[in-house]
């Protein structure tokens, strides 16, 4: 995995750019600079962060970390690996437009290949920013990236499916407005359906659409590359499925005082993948 020459943040962009010009590639979501190294090991040709996967991580709940806090794992990330790393970035970690711009400068200047910024509010009384407001803080976003270069991709996310407003038709008129905001993907985390799938596709083609799939599914990656997206994440859900062994055999110790439930050890793969990838990344 060690590159002697690894490609520098423009290199990283640009190949990450021409990922979404065509086809369908799987972003898996590492939570740390292992689980990244480990899935550049099997070939994946971009990365993404998972804000949730962090936050437990570091023994706090999801969307309860600082930006500091982001910021900071984002040039691990970036340091992690030299593939293009694209952010988790929540709501931008501001309310306010202006502040969703800075926001986004520390986080191209961490160098990240993309970022995306949701619509949520965490306000359950008020789940999603009114439609004007969302637009502006994503028009904030793009021109903070334009005038970092305008390299780094940006990914405007429609949260209707996640904080119970599955409307399919408000999902599409966010998506299209942020489209028309700058951002280069669009993604509405949530989507199960095919039927969906398809209709957020063909409502912001030509732009690229992000899938995401967190749990167990039928549909392949040949079966979602058919629907037209152009990218797969899984969020959490990795994250997860560590957390998971973990705490099953960890609570067969304590209520039952069993150790049988640990898998056999992937220490010899892990100790001889690290060591060749050594203690700092090729980037």
């Amino acid at each position: 995995m060690s590159n002697p020459n690894p490609p520098g943040i423009a290199d990283r962009r640009l190949t990450f750019r021409q990922l979404h010009e065509s086809g369908c590639f799987v972003i898996p979501n590492p939570w740390d600079v292992g689980s990244a190294r480990y899935l550049h090991s099997l070939g994946f040709k971009a990365l993404a962060t998972t804000s949730a996967g962090f936050a437990w991580s570091i023994g706090r709940a999801d969307n309860k970390i600082t930006r500091d806090m982001a910021l900071a794992h984002l040039h691990s990330m970036v340091e992690a690996t030299d593939l293009p790393i694209n952010a988790d970035f929540e709501s931008g970690f501001a309310t306010d437009a202006a502040g969703v711009a800075d926001s986004v400068r520390l986080a191209v200047e961490a160098g990240v290949a993309g970022l995306s910024i949701e619509d949520s509010t965490g306000d359950p009384a008020h789940p999603l920013y009114d439609l004007d407001v969302a637009v502006e803080r994503l028009r904030a976003a793009r021109q903070a990236i334009d005038r970092a270069g305008g390299d780094a991709l940006l990914v405007g996310r429609a949260e209707c499916f996640l904080v119970g407003r599955p409307d399919i038709d408000e999902t599409i008129t966010r998506l299209k407005a942020y489209a028309m905001a700058g951002a280069d993907c669009l993604y509405a985390p949530g989507l199960r359906s095919r039927e969906h799938i398809a209709a957020v596709v063909a409502a912001v083609a030509p732009k690229p659409v992000n899938l995401l799939i967190g749990w167990a599914s039928e549909m392949t990656v040949a079966d979602i590359a058919s629907l037209g997206v152009r990218r797969i994440s899984v969020g959490g859900a990795l994250a997860g499925a560590a957390w998971t062994g973990f705490m099953d055999a960890a609570r067969l110790i304590a209520d039952q005082g069993k150790f049988d439930g640990f898998k056999p050890s992937p220490g010899r793969e892990l100790n001889a993948l690290f060591k060749a990838s050594g203690s700092a990344s090729g980037g």
